[in-house]
């Protein structure tokens, strides 16, 4: 399908204006969607002298180097002026503006050039210890257990508390159904951060602080999630439950074994969501948690950054191994998200 798509045009014979006009289009938005991503993964396998270099390069270049015994290894540069011009040399020291190079094939000839008249030979070369690095020097496997168990067992209880809370707003008639719900879709319209201080002090009442469980039961009954699937669950016939009722099925029963496999496609763009917001959640951890062993993944890439120095090398790592997960669950549940979403609204 995609080729055909690719080489589709307008005109019979020839391709039109507008296919000129709609092919950069389209070229423009990819470029604009995925540049971004493509220069992080690329950043993130630059060494850290790669990294500081100006102009900034979208290759993972760094400058090359030649094993020169036990001078060690030196940096190559190539002569731009003088008898040795246009020669690979290998830099032994500067001193001043003027720099000994010794020839790699005759080290024992010192030749003194000026530092302008030599011009560094850059290589590419994937700084793949960048990413071991994260499991020799970090704790990385402590935060990502952490934040994993924090985004699934969160999502589940999402899943269960809020399609519960949807079948009872949507397949039961009681008096106050509709104020309640209302009040509930008000709640949007509070910011986080004022209920911050309210959600801190019921975790310290309740020991919940410095535990995974502290990030995890605030965030659990979301307005977001009940208003996806009520609506969606709206549109399921009633005739089924009543049916259902009939051969003497409980309402658990019903839920369970209804209902919910009928939701599959709402639940899909509540998991995808509620994956999203608890595996990149910074505040409320933050504040909840002060142990670095019980740190999630975005507060481990913040106290990556020192006061003095970071380590940008490990941190972009990092950064892509953490947005790993959160592109695989997407690539799974993309094909409900469309479709949950269209009838969540259908009535």
């Amino acid at each position: 399908m995609a080729p055909s798509v690719l080489t589709a045009q307008r005109g019979r014979y020839a391709w039109d204006w507008t296919d000129w006009a709609a092919h950069l289009y389209l070229l423009a938005g990819v470029v604009l969607m995925f540049g971004p991503i493509a220069w992080l993964g690329l950043s993130s396998l630059k060494s850290e002298t790669g990294l500081n270099l100006f102009p900034p390069t979208f290759l993972p270049y760094e400058q090359a180097t030649v094993d020169a015994g036990e001078r060690g290894k030196l940096r190559l540069f190539k002569v731009t002026e003088g008898d040795h011009q246009g020669e690979t040399l290998a830099e032994l020291r500067r001193i001043g503006r003027q720099a000994q190079l010794i020839d790699p094939a005759h080290p024992e000839t010192i030749i003194r050039r000026p530092g302008a008249a030599r011009e560094p030979v850059m290589q590419v070369r994937a700084a793949v210890e960048n990413y071991s690095g994260l499991f020799s020097q970090f704790n990385f496997l402590r935060y990502f257990w952490n934040s994993g168990f924090i985004t699934v067992v969160a999502t589940l209880l999402t899943l269960l508390v809020n399609s519960m809370a949807a079948f009872g707003l949507s397949k039961y008639r009681f008096q106050g159904r509709e104020p309640v719900f209302l009040l509930m879709l008000a709640t949007l319209m509070i910011p986080p951060t004022i209920v911050l201080v309210p959600n801190y002090l019921i975790a310290t009442e309740l020991g919940l602080t410095n535990s995974l469980w502290g990030v995890i039961w605030p965030a659990v009954a979301t307005p977001t999630g009940v208003f996806l699937l009520r609506q969606y669950m709206l549109t399921l016939p009633d005739e089924l439950i009543e049916a259902a009722r009939m051969d003497n099925a409980s309402e658990w029963r019903i839920y369970w074994r209804i209902i919910l496999p009928l939701s599959a496609p709402a639940l899909a763009v509540l998991a995808i969501f509620s994956v999203m917001w608890r595996w990149n959640e910074f505040l409320w951890p933050m504040v909840v948690l002060s142990r670095s062993e019980v740190y999630t993944l975005p507060l481990a890439l913040n106290s990556f950054q020192g006061e003095l120095t970071t380590q940008w090398n490990y941190l972009l790592a990092m950064t892509v191994v953490t947005l790993v997960p959160i592109t695989v669950i997407f690539a799974i549940l993309q094909k409900h998200i469309t479709q949950g979403i269209a009838s969540a609204g259908v009535k």
